[in-house]
């Protein structure tokens, strides 16, 4: 499998070496220069730094990252644009072996695909990597339901909607595109729209509850005890520190990923 993703994901010889000194959660980091780096294309579930309740699997998908990269040169390589409105850096990141960080995430359904336009490099690869693990209901895939209520998407900024979202309302004729349910929008490589994350995440927190504890990677990594205790036993001044480096689209509306769709689709392109 590790021969065959090296083979896809195999980055230019003329990207930049970089190492990594800290891993933030499931898709961001910090380099050795002190560059804050996101993962373009994907999102993982979101670490609450204020104490409260994270969402599922967001430990294990920070845990899986660091053992991936924490400490380890990786290269990166850039899509059409290279900083988000936050001044991170948006990267896919490359292990030494030529296996793509941000494609393992996903196949290990620890993270799900998030496509922005124009960066769509990899999009094909990466929704590729989602069905197999949609299929195998690996990670937040395991309880996912594969039936609900039908999902509104939008084809111009891969997002997805309630039928009684007001985003949904405003898609131009020519972008709607009807899902008989969220795992087929997954499925499609659409995520959710800022309004109707909170509802997907819910939606994967009571289906899965009873699976968090037991996750196991393919290496057989579970979630630390003691890392999920440091995390969430921080003081709060520690935790008001972690939250200025980590913006992802699902801490707060309208940051990270969000920010950058907002400004540059006047709101309709990650909403609608």
């Amino acid at each position: 499998m590790w021969v065959l993703l090296a083979a896809l994901f195999s980055p230019s010889p003329a990207l930049a070496d970089h190492q990594v000194v800290r891993v933030y959660d499931g898709d961001t980091v910090l380099l050795e220069n002190r560059i804050r780096v996101r993962y373009l294309g994907i999102d993982t579930p979101e670490i609450d730094h204020e104490g409260g309740r994270s969402d599922f699997m967001a430990e294990a998908a920070r845990d899986v990252n660091r053992k991936l990269v924490e400490g380890r040169r990786v290269r990166l390589e850039y899509d059409q644009e290279k900083v988000d409105s936050h001044g991170r850096r948006l990267c896919y990141l490359f292990l030494p072996g030529g296996e793509m960080v941000n494609a393992i995430m996903v196949r290990r359904g620890l993270a799900h695909v998030m496509s922005i336009r124009p960066n769509l490099k990899y999009r094909g690869l990466l929704v590729d990597c989602q069905r197999k693990a949609m299929t195998e209901r690996a990670g937040i895939w395991k309880r996912f339901s594969k039936t609900g209520e039908i999902r509104i998407g939008n084809s111009n900024s891969f997002r997805f909607h309630r039928p009684d979202c007001p985003f949904a309302k405003r898609i131009l004729k020519k972008n709607h595109i009807r899902f008989p349910s969220s795992f087929e929008a997954f499925r499609e490589g659409y995520a959710p729209c800022r309004r109707c994350r909170p509802v997907v995440n819910e939606e994967l927190r009571m289906k899965n509850q009873e699976t968090n504890a037991h996750f196991i990677d393919s290496h057989g990594d579970t979630p630390s005890e003691t890392t999920q205790k440091r995390f969430h036993g921080a003081g709060k001044e520690h935790r008001e520190k972690q939250k200025q480096f980590i913006l992802g689209p699902y801490n707060k509306p309208l940051c990270g990923f969000v920010a950058l769709c907002e400004s540059r689709l006047g709101g309709i392109g990650c909403g609608g």
